[in-house]
């Protein structure tokens, strides 16, 4: 604090004795400290456009790379005004730091122009191959390590996190069933708005309930629910590893000698495994709901007859064939948000990046994986 009590506030005087020149000249103390004075006093200064300026420093008693730098920076806007300017009063040293300062200037910004390119798109796919290459290397690192975890963890079931596995459950299924739910009778309602509208023409509205059923128990139910999950639970999973990793957490972990798959990921996909088969159950309920309600009022089906004409469309196996699916899509969902969260590096901004890869990775290979079950259930013949 006495340090600072000797600083002399910077100042200046003009005189303009010679006709279309001023002498600037620039008293005091242009440090580090006083930075924020000089930088409002040079603003104060007003000068007609006529005019040649010199700029004296000679009477300047302390003078920083801070202090020069404003200097400099003054006598660029005059120069970018239109005026001529002259630096006088440089002893050796301070010539030394001017130019130094003129060689680190920053060059103008220049907008970066992109062309088209044949090597440049064929060096982007093959970016994204490899990306695409270490994101399945990655998620069979974690398979396989879960695999370990769960080798471990099955003969002595005490190792299993019960609290944390019911916790993630409460969070992805229980906290999941409205928005779920909602979101399915209104698909119901849907599919059987406008399948009854065409059939109708051919007057043929009763097999909207073949329509609904099948649809929505072998493929829409369960697509669903799982896109539902990724962006819901996924983004959440990748968020809260992704700040564990920021917050140095999981390094900790590592420190004191546990597992992150067993304290961090087995939970959380467990949790949704067994979680997403329940909520698809009752987003088939709750969209089924919707296309009787649907069929009632628009093309007078009454409850009944869409019972019975339901019950003739499908079968246990129909429910099944969607079921089969939920867990799977579950472990890639899963599987994904965790990859994504432990590749979280120390920022914010790399935090919403590999959020936003998570839930978009895990919708698109929701869609392959159910690509994939079709095509098996055809080649089987269910």
């Amino acid at each position: 604090m006495a340090f600072l009590d000797k600083i002399i506030p910077p100042a200046f005087s003009l005189d303009g004795s010679v006709p279309g020149r001023k002498t600037l000249t620039l008293t005091g103390d242009w440090t580090v400290n006083s930075a924020e004075s000089a930088e409002r006093l040079l603003g104060s200064i007003d000068l007609a456009p006529d005019q040649v300026v010199c700029i004296d420093i000679s009477r300047i008693e302390s003078l920083d790379t801070s202090g020069a730098w404003l200097v400099h920076r003054f006598r660029g806007g005059l120069e970018f005004g239109g005026k001529r300017t002259e630096l006088i009063g440089l002893d050796e040293k301070r010539k030394v730091l001017f130019r130094e300062l003129e060689k680190h200037h920053p060059p103008a910004w220049k907008p970066e122009r992109q062309r088209f390119s044949i090597v440049g798109f064929l060096e982007a796919t093959g970016r994204v191959g490899v990306d695409a290459v270490k994101d399945g290397l990655a998620m069979l690192n974690i398979l396989g390590t879960l695999g370990a975890v769960l080798a471990t963890v099955l003969p002595h079931p005490k190792r299993l996190r019960s609290i944390s596995v019911a916790v993630q459950f409460d969070r992805s299924c229980i906290g999941g069933v409205p928005i779920v739910a909602l979101m399915s009778f209104l698909i119901g309602a849907i599919i059987s708005q406008q399948g009854g509208f065409y059939l109708k023409q051919f007057g043929v509205e009763v097999y909207v309930v073949d329509l609904a059923g099948i649809l929505i128990l072998r493929e829409m139910g369960v697509i669903l629910t799982a896109i539902m999950v990724a962006g819901r639970s996924g983004s959440a999973f990748t968020a809260e590893l992704g700040s564990m990793r920021m917050q140095e957490e999981v390094d900790a972990l590592h420190v004191i000698g546990m597992s992150v798959t067993e304290v961090l990921v087995l939970p959380r996909i467990l949790a949704l495994m067994i979680a997403l088969p329940i909520l698809t159950f009752i987003s088939d309920i709750s969209a089924l709901f919707g296309a009787g309600l649907v069929t009632w009022s628009y093309l007078d089906i009454p409850p009944q007859a869409f019972l019975v004409q339901l019950q003739a469309a499908i079968s246990t196996k129909t429910l099944m064939v969607g079921l089969v699916k939920a867990p799977f899509m579950a472990l890639i969902v899963g599987l994904i948000a965790c990859v994504e969260g432990l590749k979280v590096e120390g920022s914010s901004e790399s935090l919403g990046r590999h959020t936003t890869m998570s839930v978009v990775k895990a919708i698109f290979l929701v869609i392959v994986v159910d690509g994939v079950f079709a095509i098996f259930f055809a080649a089987i013949g269910v």
